[in-house]
Parts: structure tokens; sequence; C-alpha cells
């Protein structure tokens, strides 16, 4: 099969299932006992009538079998519906996706970067005190909880002035030319980025150095060394490549998890991001911006999936689509 042939039918695939996402989860969040409108009804100064206009502009008024397909017409003509505060989805999102996106990419191919070569030299010197060494620094790195740490390293940057405390650009990023603004985005990810890839870098490198040393353990490995190839030739042409593919497998989960796993660093960061966005709109009951988040979530997984699954097939020519 061609892979362009295999990437469409993953796509078509693909819409029978963000059909049943959205279905659960349109009716477990309208469900649910919060009320889209309990701070306004809350508020002695809005009146009943406002109240009500309010309930009738976000079709809380009809059933709810009608509200999901209102909001299935407006998220498939990219309307995606209005905001609470009167705002349109379409355009909260699109001022905050690319910054995930930016976000994501940057801490996979950091976490990558560093996670592999670690694991495979953890797995070549075994039991040494470097191994032991990485193998308690990526425990530490697992048990210390994003959130926990993103408010240490935003303790260091005010006590320091090393690095901004939020956002994504200084006051005068328009002012700048194109080299000051790279490098001003850049020290604005240093500490995000920095603190979901130890995070993520920890189990990435736990799980490169296992199955690395289940590699080195097999037959052919053994037949290898006797032929008389060199150390780092059968690390690298034999065994890596076998040891790599459940590492690949996991990335489209791990693509699709920043998305929730950064929302807390996001907002303690104050990073103009997808995670800050759905955690705003989780706390004020927004249906339809929570809704788009969470398809867009589901998007993030199946595309990462997809690419999962076609660099798996680049790197092992045993593996069929």
């Amino acid at each position: 099969m061609s892979i362009w042939v295999y990437i469409i039918r993953r796509f078509l695939g693909a819409i029978p299932i963000l059909f049943m996402v959205s279905l659960i989860s349109f009716f477990l969040i309208r469900l649910s006992p919060v009320d889209p409108l309990a701070q306004m009804k809350l508020n002695p100064a809005i009146s009943t009538e406002t109240i009500e206009k309010e309930k009738i502009r976000l079709g809380l008024d009809k059933p709810v079998i009608v509200q999901y397909f209102i909001w299935a017409k407006n998220f498939i003509s990219g309307n995606m519906g209005y905001c609470t505060d009167n705002t349109k989805v379409s355009t909260k999102i699109k001022g905050r996706i690319l910054n995930t996106l930016l976000l994501s990419f940057a801490v996979i191919f950091a976490s990558w970067l560093i996670a592999i070569p670690l694991g495979i030299l953890a797995a070549v010197y075994y039991n040494s005190f470097f191994d032991r060494f990485l193998t308690l620094i990526s425990s530490i790195g697992m048990a210390i909880p994003s959130f926990f740490f993103a408010i240490l390293m935003l303790l260091f940057a005010q006590h320091t002035g090393w690095f901004p405390v939020g956002g994504l650009t200084s006051i005068n990023f328009s002012e700048m030319n194109f080299v000051h603004k790279v490098l001003d985005i850049l020290w604005h990810l240093f500490l995000p980025v920095f603190v979901l890839t130890t995070i993520s870098l920890s189990s990435l490198m736990r799980q490169m150095r296992a199955n690395l040393l289940d590699i080195l353990s097999a037959e052919y490995i053994k037949f290898a060394y006797a032929k008389g190839l060199t150390k780092s030739k059968i690390i690298l042409k034999h065994a890596l490549r076998n040891a790599i593919n459940p590492i690949i497998t996991l990335l489209g989960f791990e693509f699709a998890g920043l998305l929730s796993g950064a929302a807390l660093t996001e907002y303690v960061f104050q990073y103009p991001g997808l995670g800050k966005l759905i955690l705003e709109a989780v706390m004020q009951s927004d249906i339809n911006l929570v809704m788009a988040s969470l398809m867009i979530g589901a998007i993030m997984l199946i595309s990462g999936n997809l690419i999962a699954d076609i660099l798996l097939k680049l790197t092992d020519p045993r593996v069929r689509i």
C-alpha cells in the first residue's frame, strides 16, 4: 500500500473516532451539574431578562441533542460558536494554538535529543556509577510534579532575573529585528521547555535504557560480537534500530499528552497557549471553548499516532502499513 493511500485512509478512519469523542464529551459536559451562567446568576447587578437573553444566545434553551448538532455544525464550518464573553471560539484558539504547537515541538525535540543518547549510555555502561546516577536523576524527575517544578523555576527566575517570569515575548518585541525576535522567543521559552523536558525525558530515558538492555542480551547480538563487529557498530546499527521502535510508538501519546500536561505549567508561567486557555474555560464553564479544546486534543492524538506509524515504517523496513 502506498504511504499516501495509507495517510488518506487513516484520516478517513479518524472521522468516526472524532464523532464519538465529540458526542461523549458534549453529553458529559452538558449533563454535568455545572451551570455555564452560574457567575451571571450570582451577580445581583445582572437582571433575569439579561440572563435569559444570554441563555438564548448560547443555545442553552434548546434540548441537549439539538445543542450538540448546533455545535457540530459550527465546528465543521470552522466557526466553533461563541464563548461566554461573546468572543468567537475560533478567534481565541487561533491566537493560542501556534504557541502550544511551538512549545510541544520544542519539548519533544529537546527531550528526545537528550533522552535517547543518555538511555543508550546508561544501557552500555549498565550498573556503573554513571548508570546509577542517571537512574537516580530520572527517578527524581519522574517524582517531581510539573506544577511544583514550574513554581520552583518561577521563583528562581524572579530571584535571579536571568529569565522572564511570564509571556512569550517582551514588551518591545515589535521594535526588534528578526534575529532579536527569535532570541527573545527562545529566552521566554526556556523555562517552560526546561520544566516539561525534565519531566518527559526521565521516562523516555528509562524506557530507552530498558529496551536496549533487552536487545543487547539477544542471541543475534551475541552472534554479531562473535563475528568480530565493533561494539559501536553493533549498538548503533543493529541494537538501536530495534530498541527505538517502542519509543517511536509512544510519540503519538506524548504529542497529545503535552496539551494536558503543559496546562498547569503554562498557567504558572502565564504562557499564552491552549493549556492555559483550557483551564480558564473549565473554571468559567465555557462549553464551546472546552469542546473545541477537547477536539483539538483528539486531533493531536490521531496526528501524533499517524506520525509515529510513518516514522516506525521508515526506521524498521519489516513494518508493513
